[in-house]
C-alpha cells in the first residue's frame, strides 16, 4: 500500500511539476480487528484497520492529495485480497510536507542533473539463489497465484513459507490461512489441508525433502480466517517487517534493514541501492557463473547517487576481471541505468517485497 502511494505521488508529480518532486511514504501500519470464524462462514466484530504515513512534497491542494492516496490503497486492498469486502478495514492518511533541506536536493531534478543521496545508507544485492530459497519462493507463488486460489478457493492470501536445511535435507513449513466459507466441517479442512500437503509434495519435493502444513493445528483448533489474512484478528504488521525486495527473509546472507516500499525512487538510497545491488549480482552472475556473489552498496548523504562506496565480494574458481565488474557497476548507476530503474517502479515492474 506504501508502494502504490510512492507510485501515484510519482505520477502526481510529473503530471503537475514535471519530474518527481521529494517524498517518502514508507510509514505503514496495520491493525488486526476481531473475527470470529466457523465452518462454513462467520463474522467480522470489529474491523482492522490501516495506516499510511510519511512525507511528501504538497503540490495543490493536500485534501485532494489525501483523497487520492485514500482511494489508490482502497483500490490496492481490493486487487490484493479477494475477501476484502468482508472486513471493511479502515484506511487512514497521515501525510505532511518533509525537510526543506531534503527537499532542496530535489530543484536540480528538473534540469536533468544527477540526482543527490536523501540519506546515509546501505544496499546489497546476492546472486544465485541456493536450491532452498528458490524452493521457499517458489512454493509461495505458486500457492498466490490466481489458478491455484482459482482451484483451491479455501487457500488465503496470509501464507508464509520457513525452509530449513541439514546437509542435503530440506524441511519446509508453511502456514497458510484458510477461508472459513469453503470449509464445512472439521474432517473437510483436514482432508482439505492433506490435498494441500499432496500438491506441493508432488510438486516441489525430491526424497530429501519434507513438507509441514500449519503444525500448530490440533483438532478444531486450526488456521481458519473469514477472510483469508490473520490481520483479521489481531495480527498487526509494519512496513520493514516482511520480506525485502527479492521476496525473502535471508538472515545469512547479505541483508539491508531497509524498508524499500513507498520510498522514493528518485534519491532514496533505502530503494534504489537494494535494487541496483541486487542488478549488478545478477548482471556479473549470468556473464561469470561464480558459486556465489555478494554486492554491497553504501552512499553519503547530499553525494550524488551514481557515487557509492561499493563492494563486491564472489566465489569462484576463475577470477573476474576487475574492469568488467565496473563497467556492470558504472551502467547500472548510470543517468540511462537510474531512468530504466524509476520507468519500471512507476509501471509496477518491480517488487518490493
Amino acid at each position: 500500500m506504501c508502494e502504490a502511494t510512492s507510485r501515484l505521488l510519482s505520477k502526481y508529480y510529473i503530471k503537475n511539476k514535471g519530474f518527481i518532486c521529494h517524498h517518502n511514504v514508507d510509514k505503514g501500519l496495520l491493525v488486526g480487528g476481531v473475527t470470529h470464524p466457523v465452518y462454513g462462514g462467520g463474522k467480522v466484530i470489529e474491523p482492522p484497520d490501516v495506516t499510511v504515513a510519511g512525507t511528501a512534497t504538497i503540490v495543490g491542494d493536500i485534501g485532494e492529495i489525501k483523497k487520492m492516496i485514500y482511494e489508490e490503497v482502497d483500490t490496492y486492498l481490493s486487487k490484493q485480497l479477494r475477501f476484502i469486502d468482508k472486513l471493511n478495514p479502515e484506511i487512514f492518511i497521515k501525510i505532511h510536507s518533509g525537510s526543506q533541506d531534503l527537499v532542496g536536493l530535489y530543484e536540480r531534478f528538473g534540469k536533468g542533473d544527477m540526482p543527490l543521496a536523501n540519506d546515509t545508507s546501505i544496499g546489497v544485492g546476492f546472486a544465485p539463489f541456493s536450491k532452498l530459497e528458490k524452493m521457499v519462493l517458489d512454493i509461495e507463488h505458486f500457492l498466490n497465484d490466481p489458478q491455484t486460489k482459482k482451484k483451491y478457493p479455501f487457500i488465503g492470501e496470509d501464507i508464509k513459507v520457513m525452509g530449513y536445511r541439514k546437509d542435503d535435507e530440506i524441511t519446509i513449513t508453511s502456514c497458510i490461512a484458510w477461508v472459513s466459507e469453503f470449509v464445512s466441517s472439521q474432517q473437510e479442512y483436514y482432508n482439505q489441508k492433506a490435498k494441500v500437503n499432496e500438491l506441493l509434495t508432488s510438486k516441489f519435493t525430491d526424497n530429501n525433502t519434507k513438507i509441514f502444513l500449519n503444525t500448530m493445528d490440533e483438532g478444531d483448533s486450526i488456521f481458519l480466517t473469514v477472510s483469508g489474512t490473520s490481520w483479521e484478528n489481531g495480527d498487526d504488521g509494519q512496513v520493514g517487517r516482511g520480506n525485502r525486495i527479492n521476496g525473502l527473509i535471508t538472515p545469512y546472507r547479505p541483508m539491508s534493514l531497509e524498508a524499500a516500499a513507498g520510498k522514493n525512487p528518485v534519491s532514496h538510497v533505502g530503494k534504489i541501492y537494494n535494487f541496483k545491488g541486487q542488478e549488478i549480482a545478477e548482471k556479473i552472475n549470468k556473464l561469470f557463473h561464480p558459486e556465489q556473489v555478494h554486492v554491497q552498496l553504501v552512499s553519503q548523504i547530499g553525494k550524488p547517487v551514481n557515487q557509492p562506496f561499493v563492494g563486491v565480494n564472489y566465489i569462484s574458481d576463475d577470477k573476474i576481471p576487475e574492469n568488467e565488474i565496473k563497467q556492470i557497476i558504472e551502467g547500472s548507476l548510470s543517468i540511462q541505468g537510474l531512468e530504466e530503474f524509476r520507468n519500471k517502479m512507476l509501471n509496477n515492474k518491480l517488487d518490493v517485497f
